[in-house]
């Protein structure tokens, strides 16, 4: 079969299970481009070539498949460097197809020639320029190999344009792929297996810290079991969000920097904390100094470089974390902590206290009470794609996720403008699901050119933006560590409801708390795109995230929200 670099291209697409595309063409891409529709691949038509990359990623994480995305050369392809990035931090699995000048003229600083191979080398797992067509059907099923398998992570493969057009005998690769260096683990060594169960065994106040590594190796249901054998509270980093069911008796919650304050005083009194699929990130730790300081650690990882990187810990497993527990689930005993969950319980209680989701507004619309509304609405069963900032906190802590893979957020780079085309690319993916992008005036501002996408695909996305007039979580940084000087955060906001319906989205705008859980009804009820802006309190304890454990602070120096005043009668 004679196929030209392009035809192979969308070939080898189709046979590794792509249905689906993220990308702008451009001058260096266009003989890719041009066989597309023979395929049956569906594109997406992205507004700028960022958003391909983060649309593809929110397609990864909704659909539990490789996401892709395409560039042109040049600026199109550097422009995929900041969807690149937040997808390696994240370990999302995203191939990146760029197009590149011909090879005659690499290296000459020929018209958008850059050389993207080499940008991106430290925010990929892994990437490839193809110099020879006959090398491209390989390098394409390796690809996807690699995004797909062990830590899971984004793949960039570069095509210059000769190599596009030019023909061969297209023969599809067979045959497992083995890399020399490159070995997915699976199983842990035996005897730290042994060494981990015997901590087990003997703690006292144990705590495990469930990461985005429950959900990417599909052990869900194996946590669930070994936590309730051991009777184990499990604590959640963002990204384990959905790992372990918020309505379980044994969940708490999220940790570290705006998790929970009860959750942060239980790893501070433990005993032994079990790091499961999980890096020990300064977001989740705080001073390391005075990290855990009762405890005795075990960290269970498929990435080698992740353990003893940060925390030094007792025992250190190596292994795919849903294998290790399947090892370690006949050799723990079965037990009852019921004296430890009892002072967790107290603590509980006096976090609850200080929750601001039940008491009087004031006439203020408080963030907090709006995600509660829209948890409520949806009954926890939407896919929520949140962008960065204050909002991300609050959907992290008042959406309460019962199933895995409900909410798509960036959260080792923190990327604003990630929302709205991350949510373009899960709703994509699950048309059959709810899907809700809660983003801040910021970050909104930074990618929505991309409702022109979701308007020409006909997608029933649900946006919520949080209109504070801010950035957010700068300002709040300000209001208290820098004097409330508020420099360079305040934003001079269009009409967003305007600005929306102008792109054909239909918008609604909350000013008062009464009208929150009816807009989000109107926006739920209708068929197309729907955008509701909440006009959030702007500063003090109304407006900002709580707890927070500041910059340099150890868990337990945390800022708690005031308790309520209590008027004597």
């Amino acid at each position: 079969m004679r196929r030209t670099g392009a035809q192979i291209v969308w070939e080898m697409m189709k046979r590794e299970g792509v249905e689906v595309a993220f990308g702008i063409p451009g001058g260096a891409i266009m003989d890719v481009y041009h066989p597309r529709q023979e395929y049956g691949i569906r594109h997406v038509l992205m507004r700028h070539e960022q958003c391909a990359a983060h649309a593809a990623d929110g397609y990864a994480r909704a659909s539990g498949r490789v996401g892709v995305a395409m560039a042109t050369s040049g600026p199109g392809a550097t422009n995929l460097v900041t969807g690149i990035a937040t997808a390696m931090m994240d370990s999302s699995p995203i191939v990146c197809i760029t197009g590149q000048v011909p090879t005659p003229l690499i290296g000459s600083d020929a018209f958008q020639e850059t050389d993207i191979t080499g940008i991106t080398l430290p925010i990929t797992k892994h990437n490839y320029l193809v110099t020879d067509v006959d090398e491209l059907a390989y390098t394409i099923h390796e690809a996807f190999y690699i995004a797909r398998s062990g830590r899971p992570g984004p793949v960039l493969i570069d095509i210059p344009k000769d190599v596009q057009r030019a023909e061969t005998d297209f023969v599809p690769p067979e045959g497992e792929i083995r890399l020399p260096g490159y070995r997915p683990v699976g199983q842990g060594d035996p005897e730290a297996v042994r060494q981990a169960a015997d901590l087990i065994n003997s703690a006292q106040r144990p705590v495990i810290l469930a990461g985005h590594g429950v959900l990417m190796s599909g052990a869900v249901d194996a946590l669930r079991a070994f936590a309730e054998k051991t009777d184990t509270p499990v604590a959640l980093t963002l990204l384990g969000k959905g790992g372990f069911p918020a309505s379980h008796p044994l969940a708490l919650g999220m940790m570290g920097m705006h998790g929970e304050a009860f959750v942060n005083q239980a790893i501070q009194e433990a005993d032994l904390l079990l790091a499961f699929g999980m890096r020990f990130d300064d977001r989740v730790t705080g001073k390391l100094e005075h990290y855990a300081p009762k405890a005795r650690k075990v960290h269970v990882d498929l990435d080698a470089a992740e353990l003893n990187k940060i925390v030094q810990v007792d025992v250190a497993i190596l292994g795919d974390l849903r294998q290790v527990l399947e090892q370690l689930l006949p050799l723990v005993e079965r037990t009852s902590h019921w004296e430890w969950r009892g002072q967790i319980d107290r603590w509980r209680e006096e976090s609850r206290a200080r929750d601001i989701v039940n008491r009087p507004s004031n006439g203020h619309v408080l963030p907090p009470q709006v995600v509660n509304a829209l948890w409520e609405a949806t009954e926890g069963r939407a896919i929520l794609v949140t962008d960065v900032g204050q909002h991300q906190m609050w959907a992290a802590q008042y959406y309460h996720l019962d199933r895995p893979h409900t909410i798509i957020t960036p959260g080792g780079l923190g990327t604003m403008g990630f929302g709205l085309p991350a949510a373009i690319g899960a709703q994509v993916a699950r048309p059959d699901r709810e899907v809700w992008a809660v983003v801040g005036d910021g970050g909104f501002q930074m990618t929505l050119q991309e409702l022109a996408t979701v308007v020409q695909e006909q997608l029933p996305l649900r946006i919520a933006l949080f209109n504070n007039g801010y950035l957010g979580m700068v300002r709040q940084w300000q209001e208290l560590f820098y004097g409330r000087r508020y420099e360079s955060t305040g934003l001079l906001n269009p009409d967003f409801v305007r600005l929306v319906e102008a792109y054909g989205v239909r918008g609604w705008r909350v000013t008062d708390p009464e009208e929150i859980r009816p807009a989000i009804a109107e926006a739920r009820s209708h068929p197309g795109p729907a955008f509701v802006e909440f006009q959030v309190a702007q500063e003090g304890d109304d407006g900002n995230v709580y707890p927070m454990v500041p910059a340099g602070a150890a868990l337990h120096e945390m800022i708690r929200r005031p308790m309520p005043v209590v008027e004597a009668r």
